[in-house]
């Protein structure tokens, strides 16, 4: 940036006073000050800018090198499991064996074809109660009431039972 030394501001001090006069020269003072002001926030906004898309594209390169990580790792674990699959399959079931020739790995005819399938039965809805977003057990642990009752029936809810005679 330019390089004023305070001899150079003085001889610009003194050339403006000069030919701006004293009564102006307070008033344009000021308004170099909020020209000088603003052109200050701007370079910062502009520089705060770049600095947030330097680093959106760092995130970005570091969201491909995860994903890319995480790909490889789900394959490998895919393939793993794959590999074990077969082995404890090709263990499982030795092939020329006699003993596991019959043996089918589908569900038995006597169950598929009953022809007996559970009746659908809708969820019970209790439309009419309102349902809070207090839990219920909440509200028992902190004696919240819970259903409306009288003052009549309040107290003699609590009346002591009198002894017959």
């Amino acid at each position: 940036m330019i390089d004023f030394g305070f001899d150079k501001l003085a001889l610009i001090g003194a050339v403006a006073l000069i030919v701006i006069g004293p009564e102006k020269l307070p008033r344009v003072a000021r308004t170099v000050g909020h020209f000088i002001g603003k052109a200050q926030r701007y370079v910062a906004d502009v520089k705060a800018e770049v600095n947030r898309s330097i680093e959106l594209e760092e995130l970005q390169k570091m969201k491909s090198q995860f994903e890319t990580a995480a790909r490889d790792v789900s394959q490998s674990v895919q393939q793993e499991v794959q590999q074990a699959a077969s082995a404890v399959e090709s263990a499982w079931k030795p092939e020329g064996s006699a003993e596991y020739a019959g043996l089918e790995t589908t569900a038995p005819a006597s169950l598929t074809s009953s022809g007996w399938t559970p009746a659908y039965q809708p969820p019970r809805k209790r439309w009419r109660m309102k349902r809070g977003a207090v839990p219920r057990w909440y509200k028992q642990r902190q004696g919240v009431r819970m259903h409306v009752q009288s003052g009549a029936a309040r107290v003699a809810r609590f009346r002591p039972p009198h002894s017959g005679a």
